[in-house]
């Protein structure tokens, strides 16, 4: 996780929030942290296709893998 004095998130706060991402960033003072910058989580609808091209599917997904018969 990245960290930032707090002197220079005062310096660069708009840039800042502008490109923060989902890790977040810790706002130290003197070494030490204070708070945790993190973004507001997203609608559903903009999750929609983010793992696109990152997950690879193994197998038959619609089945248990479990051979049964609905009529016993």
């Amino acid at each position: 996780m990245k960290t930032m004095a707090a002197a220079k998130f005062k310096e660069q706060c708009l840039a800042v929030l502008d490109n923060v991402d989902a890790e977040g960033i810790i706002i130290t003072k003197h070494g030490k942290p204070v708070a945790k910058l993190v973004p507001i989580e997203a609608a559903s609808a903009a999750l929609i296709g983010k793992l696109r091209g990152r997950i690879r599917i193994k197998g038959d997904i619609t089945s248990t893998g479990l051979s049964w018969d609905a009529e016993s």
